[in-house]
């Protein structure tokens, strides 16, 4: 091999290198609605029947009803729509669901939300939303608790419950 090539070569390689290197250290900073899971066991040696996924948008001083506006449709949560597995058919809300993956939306109201169930999965927020892609839709009436900052999913009691501010909403979820 010719020296001006072989010199070519390492100082492409060395250039290579150095290129890579410095991409390798760049990582994105914390996202503001950082990504949970929750999962609902019937008890902590038994297999999971539900599992949701979805981002935790905080209120920092902000109104709920301006971040989920009573009567519209809702991602619940941030980010991509959340999303919720159930490991085998489950009463979900007083109605039977399959198994399998769906997206998880609420129309949030005063009184009462709107439980959805979607088969759009990997969708953004609620803006792609399409009420003929509903599987199930169940009624949750609405009560109020202490205060919660982040978002938040939580099982309990047979019970799938999402708070957020003083507001408190629950689907009762069994075999």
């Amino acid at each position: 091999m010719k020296k001006s090539t072989l010199l070519t070569t390492i100082a492409f390689a060395f250039i290579m290198l150095l290129t890579v290197n410095v991409n390798a250290q760049k990582f994105s900073g914390i996202d503001k609605s950082p990504l949970d899971i929750a999962y609902y066991k019937t008890d902590r040696n038994s297999p999971p029947m539900v599992k949701v996924i979805y981002s935790r948008p905080q209120l920092k001083g902000r109104a709920l009803s301006n971040l989920a506006p009573n009567g519209k449709v809702w991602r619940t949560g941030a980010n991509e729509a959340t999303e919720i597995k159930f490991y085998q058919d489950t009463n979900f809300g007083g109605k039977t669901v399959k198994a399998g993956t769906y997206s998880l939306f609420t129309i949030p109201g005063e009184t009462e939300w709107t439980i959805i169930l979607s088969n759009d999965l990997d969708v953004w927020g609620a803006y792609s939303y399409k009420e003929g892609n509903d599987v199930l839709r169940v009624k949750a009436p609405v009560s109020s608790g202490d205060s919660v900052e982040a978002f938040s999913i939580a099982f309990d009691d047979g019970k799938m419950h999402l708070a957020w501010g003083t507001t408190r909403v629950s689907v009762p979820v069994s075999k």
